[in-house]
């Protein structure tokens, strides 16, 4: 039974990080009409009818595996489909990869666009947002990538177990690359309204400079942590993307470290940058300028230079 009201949503790449969002989104029950387009159509189908099977106990969705031409009408077209990483294999040995295949999706996605946001997950995140933002042609709102809002929820763990407090009175950032120059923004860090420093000395527990740098470093390798251990990760980015899914799909406008093309907030031109940004129907509502340290600045600004020298690598060869 197709329905014919409510949101559609297209989920590009149907793997373990493809499904998991589909299945986080189907708990959610985010949309009314969800498609799952993959190269292996076989596992698309299969994944679209395991999910269905649990829908008697989650409420009426329709659910199906499909192609490019079923983007069309679609509130949110997901892009998860990426070549992974392989042992030895650099950044930029990726991005030459997935920048490639990225083309090809693009292609696909525009011949049938009519509408719609344009959510990046594939890996390298900030580089394929920013091609994909080019290449589509739409305006620079309406493609966004999931950017560091699964580091942001690391960073915030790690923050509530040191301070043995609830991680939902833990606000905090981490900006920049969703890589190795990711940084926390400390100066925009509170427990309920009150920073870092004021909330040890009300307490009573510490918080060092040395603890400072652990948070950061665990927060910055805790994707390569979870490989290690399990083989892949996909469980926390398919509810991070779901939590993005949400707040596009239903307009709550929530403040979201996502990555979009930046336009001269920050010092920082023309390069998918991950900072704070209101995300809500019309995709990136507004890049919020928090105001940062001197030093956050510029390690922010180094940040997004390490992204363009990979883009000058790639952004000719297709």
């Amino acid at each position: 039974m197709k329905i014919k009201h409510g949101s559609k949503v297209a989920i590009i790449g149907a793997g373990a990080v493809g499904s998991s969002i589909a299945f986080a989104m189907a708990i959610q029950q985010l949309c009314t009409e969800l498609v799952l387009i993959d190269v292996n159509q076989d596992k698309a189908k299969g994944e679209a009818l395991d999910i269905s099977h649990g829908l008697p106990f989650l409420g009426q969705m329709d659910i199906y595996a499909g192609d490019y031409s079923d983007v069309k009408d679609c509130d949110l077209i997901v892009i998860t489909a990426g070549i992974p990483r392989k042992p030895g294999e650099t950044r930029l040995d990726l991005a030459k990869k997935n920048v490639g295949l990225a083309k090809k999706i693009t292609d696909s996605i525009m011949e049938h666009y009519t509408g719609g946001n344009i959510l990046v997950v594939s890996n390298p995140v900030d580089v394929l947002t920013y091609m994909i933002a080019k290449w589509s042609g739409l305006p620079r709102n309406r493609v966004l990538g999931s950017g560091t809002v699964l580091d942001s929820a690391r960073f915030r763990i790690l923050i509530s177990q040191k301070l043995d407090i609830d991680v939902r009175n833990v606000h905090g950032y981490i900006i920049g690359e969703h890589g190795d120059s990711q940084l926390p923004a400390w100066s925009a860090t509170n427990i309920a309204g009150l920073s870092i420093d004021d909330y040890s000395k009300t307490t009573g527990i510490p918080f060092t400079q040395a603890d400072r740098i652990e948070i950061a470093e665990k927060t910055r390798f805790s994707g390569a942590e979870v490989i290690k251990l399990k083989g892949a990760t996909f469980d926390g980015i398919a509810v991070s993307v779901s939590t993005i899914a949400k707040s596009l799909l239903k307009g709550e406008n929530t403040i979201r470290t996502v990555g979009s093309v930046l336009c001269g907030e920050y010092g920082i031109q023309d390069v998918a940058t991950n900072v704070p940004t209101i995300i809500g129907a019309d995709g990136v509502e507004k890049v919020l300028e928090l105001d940062l340290d001197p030093q956050e600045l510029r390690f922010l600004q180094a940040s997004a230079e390490s992204v363009k020298k990979i883009l000058a690598e790639v952004k000719d060869l297709y």
